[in-house]
């Protein structure tokens, strides 16, 4: 007779490849699922009767800013936990916290992770062995971010193309970092500190990524006015270096620009048929990033997020700080600096359409440090299954799941994560289908979904609703199978 660890009984099993749902039992032993269907013969040493809940892969955040949150402890982790994330993926948009050490505080929006106190890693592999030593309660999945590579390459020069020796410098740390665990190379070619980034250069500091097999992911230059033509780079620079290239929180900024969708998702999705390309996406129109005054648009509203001479007015619209100041949005937003900004510059049927595409999966884009999180640190998840799919009709539950999990798992390479079957990790999480949703809220973004029952992390519950976090810190360094 089968003997687990653990067994979920009569659960509504969705398996995370897209398929129909089914009706039965699961079984865990170690960190593995060892079987799926009628084990009503099996026997565990803790059953849990699922009856009318679902029971899913554990969720993968596509996009996020946790490199620091995976190092401070289960509770920095609620966030995501308590959504049913069981993988993040780190160092994007350029942004991670090696390997580069910082004497001061570092430029936005690498100050995104903290100030200089949090860039101590000047390797990858010093960074790995901080996750190996203080697990989270999460897997990590980690990039090393090009913006972090030429801030230690220039210094404070960035405002330029780097040269051949600057080049070469970061080359040869984007080798180093995929040999020591890192699975990609990030651009934020967005910002400041990266934009000046020719495409030849980008090109040249990801060479490494080909015989690594690693992945190019990207912020790209432009997701505004000049989207497609930024879209063109990301894939030529994937075609040039031979490696899947992945675009970053897909959306089309600024009023000028809503329904373009229409082209940029006809665009990449001809690509797909010639090259390997993927994005991900969050399910709100409004997105978060440093402030950035010379960047602001009257009719696109902000909330200030975090400032640092100003704490007092984070949570507070930028309009209004500026009135009670008695000045324009630009001069508040100069005064607030250093400082983050929630602005609401999308239009929601982009989004819908954008998340309905069959090339979409889902991630968060939260950022933990900052004082007043825009909600999708804590809603994204169940926002899609409670509000997208249960209410809206735009996903079924399972193609949601998929978005989720087993899609996400595979396009990152993800060796045995993201579906329900025997041999794959038991990074699981049962939820209610019926009451899932997001509570956080652009007023109050810290409130905890609802409807997540238990969340297990390489067979581990890191989270359950009656508790809260468990404590435990099951997570591990994962990276990149090749094929």
């Amino acid at each position: 007779m089968l003997r687990c660890d653990l067994i979920i009984r009569d659960a509504t099993l969705i398996d995370g490849t897209g398929a129909p749902r089914s009706t039965g039992d699961l079984g865990v032993t170690g960190d593995r699922i060892v079987a799926v269907g009628d084990l009503s013969a099996a026997s565990a040493d803790r059953e849990v009767i699922a009856t009318g809940r679902a029971l899913a892969p554990g969720f993968i955040d596509a996009h996020t800013h946790d490199d620091r949150a995976v190092l401070c402890g289960p509770e920095c982790l609620r966030c995501k936990s308590s959504q049913g994330v069981t993988t993040v993926v780190v160092g994007n948009c350029g942004i991670s916290l090696a390997p580069t050490r910082m004497q001061r505080r570092p430029v936005p929006p690498l100050d995104l992770l903290g100030d200089e106190a949090a860039y101590a890693f000047g390797s990858f592999g010093e960074y790995a062995q901080a996750l190996a030593k203080s697990p989270p309660a999460v897997n990590t999945y980690a990039l090393v971010g090009h913006m972090a590579l030429r801030a230690g390459a220039m210094g404070e020069d960035l405002n330029r193309p780097a040269t051949d020796a600057e080049i070469e410098r970061m080359r040869r740390q984007v080798a180093e970092a995929l040999a020591e665990g890192a699975s990609g190379f990030s651009t934020g070619l967005y910002y400041k500190p990266n934009m000046m980034a020719t495409t030849e250069e980008v090109i040249a500091v990801g060479e490494p990524l080909r015989a690594a097999g690693g992945l190019y992911v990207t912020h790209m230059r432009d997701e505004a006015d000049r989207v497609c033509a930024s879209i063109e780079e990301t894939l030529k620079i994937g075609k040039r270096i031979g490696v899947p290239v992945w675009i970053s929180h897909h959306k089309c900024s600024m009023p000028e620009n809503y329904g373009r969708s229409v082209q940029t998702l006809a665009l990449i999705e001809a690509a797909a048929a010639m090259q390997e390309v993927g994005y991900d996406m969050y399910p709100y129109p409004a997105g978060a990033t440093v402030l950035m005054p010379d960047r602001l648009r009257p009719e696109c509203r902000v909330i200030v997020s975090w400032s640092v001479p100003h704490p007092e007015m984070n949570g507070r619209d930028l309009a209004d700080v500026a009135r009670g100041w008695n000045t324009d949005i630009r001069s508040a937003a100069e005064r607030l600096l250093p400082a983050g900004a929630i602005t609401f510059q999308m239009d929601e049927e982009d989004v819908r359409r954008i998340m309905a595409h069959p090339l979409s999966v889902i991630g968060s884009d939260g950022i933990p440090q900052e004082a007043h999180p825009h909600p999708r640190l804590w809603g994204t998840f169940p926002r899609v299954l409670g509000l997208y799919s249960r209410q809206l009709g735009l996903l079924d539950l399972e193609t949601a799941i998929h978005k989720m999990t087993g899609r996400t798992a595979a396009l990152f390479g993800m060796e045995d994560r993201g579906v329900l079957r025997p041999g794959a990790y038991a990074d699981l999480v049962l939820f209610d289908p019926h009451r899932v949703i997001d509570r956080a809220t652009f007023e109050e973004p810290t409130l905890p979904a609802e409807g997540i029952e238990e969340v297990w992390t390489n067979g581990v519950p890191t989270f359950r609703a009656s508790q809260g976090m468990t404590g435990e810190r099951p997570g591990r360094l994962i990276r990149r199978h090749r094929a």
